[in-house]
C-alpha cells in the first residue's frame, strides 16, 4: 500500500474522530490515538500528507460542508453517516484545494475508503456526490 493511501486512511480516521470529540487541531495532528507500533512503521511522507489532509479539511470544513450540502439530493446533511461524512469531507478537500491530486484519483480513493469502512452502498453515494462536486469544479 502506497504512502498516500496510508495517509488518506489516517486522515479519514482523524476526521471521523474529530466529528465526535472536536479536539483542537494541534491535538488532532498528533495522532495520539494511534498505537506506537503502527506510528513507528509510517514514513515521513505519509505523516506529512496525512497532516496536510487533516489540517486542510478541518480548516476549510465550513466551505467543504456547504459544497457537500449543495450536492445532496433528497437527503438531509444531518442524516449522513459519520463515516460517509468523514470520507466526503476529506475527498472534497482534495477536490477543491489539492490541485496536484487529479480529481479521478481523489474520487477513486474515496470510493475505496467507502468500500473498506462504509456501508454496503456508501461507495455509490460518495461517488455520486463527489462526481457532482468535480463537475462543478471542472465543467466540461
Amino acid at each position: 500500500m502506497g504512502s498516500r493511501r496510508k495517509a488518506r486512511i489516517l486522515a479519514f480516521q482523524a476526521i471521523y474522530s474529530w466529528e465526535f470529540h472536536k479536539p483542537l487541531l494541534a491535538e488532532l495532528l498528533q495522532f495520539d490515538w494511534l498505537e506506537e507500533e503502527r506510528k513507528a512503521k509510517l514514513d515521513a511522507e505519509t505523516w506529512l500528507f496525512a497532516r496536510l489532509l487533516v489540517q486542510g479539511t478541518i480548516e476549510n470544513c465550513n466551505t467543504i460542508d456547504r459544497r457537500i450540502q449543495n450536492r445532496l439530493e433528497h437527503w438531509d446533511f444531518s442524516r449522513l453517516s459519520k463515516v460517509d461524512l468523514a470520507i466526503l469531507r476529506l475527498s472534497t478537500y482534495e477536490l477543491l484545494f489539492q490541485q496536484d491530486v487529479p480529481a479521478s484519483v481523489a474520487i477513486d480513493e474515496a470510493v475505496d475508503l467507502a468500500k473498506d469502512f462504509g456501508g454496503d452502498d456508501s461507495y455509490r453515494f460518495i461517488n455520486g456526490v463527489l462526481d457532482s462536486i468535480r463537475k462543478e469544479r471542472d465543467p466540461s
